[in-house]
């Protein structure tokens, strides 16, 4: 079913002016398309401009159930991309308690359901409190770790267990801005490597209940921000 949305989300770019030599251009990926097809836009457009291969590249995949700010370098500007990756990035979205899915998103269906009518805004603030600073982190399995050679999506899809290593990130803010249960809006500022999903998850352990995302935009990398970026134009029944 995810496969199936997203091929059926078009989208195509505002004339920009790339520098198939060297530049690095901010978008503002939509809602179920992937980073790959992003890049795969602005590469067309370098290439058709210089007449040759370009190297482009982004600097930190989206799911494609996120939306917000991705960088994609072109030309030598792809050297930067491991020094941008790098930067603290920041998050807004919302968590829904009382429910788990595998990909801890709504890739895919609720798998278990747990009670969270107990759970209070103090309760909320406390356990975003307990997973400021920090902290390890155990990434999704349906992400692109690699396990064995393999993608950790790939085994997962099989059906076979992979146990994932925990990692150290830090939360340097967790700010709960919206309680309405089940669902709880949020703001995150992090390190890089951090799985703002397996965040969901852990949220809703604390709070004695299950919890996945709804909703996930990526707001800033660094000192960029997705106000600063280029809004790609979204277009029902086209092919590009």
């Amino acid at each position: 079913m995810l496969k199936k949305f997203i091929h059926d989300t078009k989208f195509m770019l505002p004339e920009i002016d790339v520098n198939p030599e060297c530049d690095m251009l901010l978008f503002d990926k939509p809602y179920k398309c992937t980073s790959f097809d992003l890049v795969g836009k602005v590469r067309g457009i370098a290439r058709r401009k210089a007449g040759k291969k370009v190297k482009v590249g982004h600097a930190g995949t989206l799911d494609p159930l996120a939306t917000g700010l991705m960088i994609i370098c072109v030309g030598k500007m792809t050297k930067q991309i491991d020094l941008i990756q790098g930067k603290d990035k920041e998050y807004t979205g919302t968590i829904r308690l009382g429910a788990t899915t595998p990909s801890f998103d709504l890739e895919h269906p609720v798998d278990a359901e747990y009670p969270y009518e107990h759970i209070t805004r103090e309760m909320a603030e406390e356990a975003a409190r307990s997973l400021t600073g920090d902290i390890q982190q155990v990434p999704p399995i349906y992400s692109a770790i690699k396990l064995a050679g393999r993608r950790a999506y790939e085994l997962a899809r099989e059906g076979e267990e992979a146990p994932i290593a925990a990692k150290d990130i830090t939360i340097h803010e967790f700010e709960i801005t919206r309680f309405e249960l089940p669902d709880v809006d949020f703001r995150i500022k992090c390190s890089k490597g951090t799985y703002i999903r397996s965040i969901a998850r852990d949220f809703g352990i604390a709070l004695q209940s299950g919890g996945h995302l709804t909703a996930l935009r990526r707001t800033r990398i660094g000192e960029h921000a997705v106000e600063q970026a280029i809004q790609p134009i979204i277009v029902e029944n086209e092919t590009f």
